[in-house]
């Protein structure tokens, strides 16, 4: 007997990252991730529960990415 595995598609694995994490991989402090959200500039979090939310690591990772490609291709030292 022959056992055919079927190809399943590859599901990019992602984590839900609390904000302290968040901060560490923005350098940016509570007040101003939720500033950055209140003026549509920054990733809106996931709604874990009723007082639990959470940013998928690669939203965020890609983010910190799109802020240093920005800075490089206009040459100014601002991230924001």
């Amino acid at each position: 007997m022959q056992i055919v595995h079927q190809a399943r598609p590859v599901v990019p694995r992602d984590r839900l990252i609390r904000l302290p994490e968040v901060e560490a991989a923005t350098g940016f402090k509570r007040s101003t991730i939720y500033n950055l959200m209140a003026h549509g500039k920054f990733p809106r979090p996931v709604r874990l529960g009723s007082r639990c939310v959470a940013w998928p690591e690669t939203v965020i990772l890609q983010w910190v990415q799109d802020r240093i490609a920005s800075a490089q291709s206009s040459g100014e030292g601002s991230l924001v």
